[in-house]
């Protein structure tokens, strides 16, 4: 018996090593394969990165000059896109964890925000094409783009949000209303501040994926070209991925301005890990100075 259950340990113990194995090996390949992308991205666009690169307009049809319009269009984008997302998204968590009860209803809208997670980014800005540019007459622009974009990483953030609002322990608010404290002040006083930390996490995946669509931004506020920086929301913008794709596919002379898409990719994964960088750096000292 004590030899039967020995093998079977042995045998347990096995299948725990192979497991993990699998997972390091899975872990490996997925980092080396982003390694080698950053790795080819950054030698291919290196060569052209340079002072005036970085703040200087396109010139002699976009062959030549620099990418500032675009770099500041997309910081543009970005930032609307979280400003219009992430109290959306905090707003709707809150609800559905903390005052919504379990039902038909609430069952229906999570699955809908659910589907809306999956849905091709093609078809957010098909909506805000018709919606923000069309029907509410924003026409191609700063605020059409931020919204599109803000509805497009709105499901992304009210998931994480419900998950850091649900890992607060019950019985911090058990603790706080039996001391007279309402409903609102518990959840914006205890709840909100220890899940930001998490609802930080999600939001910087909202962030990387509303930088770099191309698909919602052509169709709301991307221009093909344009010499002059927006003065207001209602001006449309060059955007990174956009001047990405027209030097790829719509360019004059596509292959003398390989380097320069090279160059471009390169300095648009910079701009998105420096505004993760400050999302992930406020979340850490949020967590150094957590209550529990």
């Amino acid at each position: 018996m004590n030899s039967l259950k020995k093998n079977f340990m042995q045998w347990r113990y096995f299948q725990q090593k192979i497991f993990f194995l699998l997972v390091r090996v899975s872990a490996l390949i997925i980092t080396l394969a982003l390694g080698g992308i950053i790795l080819f991205i950054f030698f291919n666009g290196f060569s052209v990165i340079n002072w005036d690169f970085i703040t200087k307009s396109p010139t002699d049809s976009m062959t030549k000059g620099g990418i500032m319009p675009a770099i500041l269009g997309t910081i543009y984008l970005t930032l609307g896109a979280i400003a219009i997302g992430l109290p959306l998204g905090i707003a709707s968590a809150i609800y559905l964890t903390e005052y919504a009860k379990e039902g038909r209803v609430i069952r229906f809208i999570k699955v809908g925000i659910n589907c809306l997670a999956g849905v091709p980014s093609v078809v957010f800005g098909l909506f805000g094409l018709g919606f923000f540019v069309i029907f509410l007459k924003f026409g191609s622009s700063i605020l059409s783009g931020s919204l599109t974009l803000g509805f497009l990483i709105l499901p992304t953030i009210i998931g994480a949000s419900e998950e850091a609002l649900k890992s607060v322990p019950q019985t911090f608010r058990e603790a706080s209303f039996s001391l007279g404290v309402s409903k609102w002040q518990t959840i914006y006083r205890i709840v909100l501040p220890n899940a930001l930390p998490g609802i930080l996490t999600g939001s910087i995946l909202g962030i990387g994926r509303a930088a770099g669509e191309t698909a919602p931004i052509m169709f709301t506020a991307a221009a093909f070209f344009t010499a002059k920086l927006p003065s207001s929301i209602f001006d449309e913008v060059m955007a990174l991925p956009y001047h990405i794709y027209v030097l790829a596919t719509a360019g004059t002379n596509i292959e003398a301005t390989r380097p320069i898409q090279y160059g471009t990719v390169l300095v648009l994964v910079a701009v998105v890990l420096g505004i993760d960088l400050i999302a992930i750096i406020i979340r850490g000292y949020m967590r150094k100075n957590k209550r529990w």
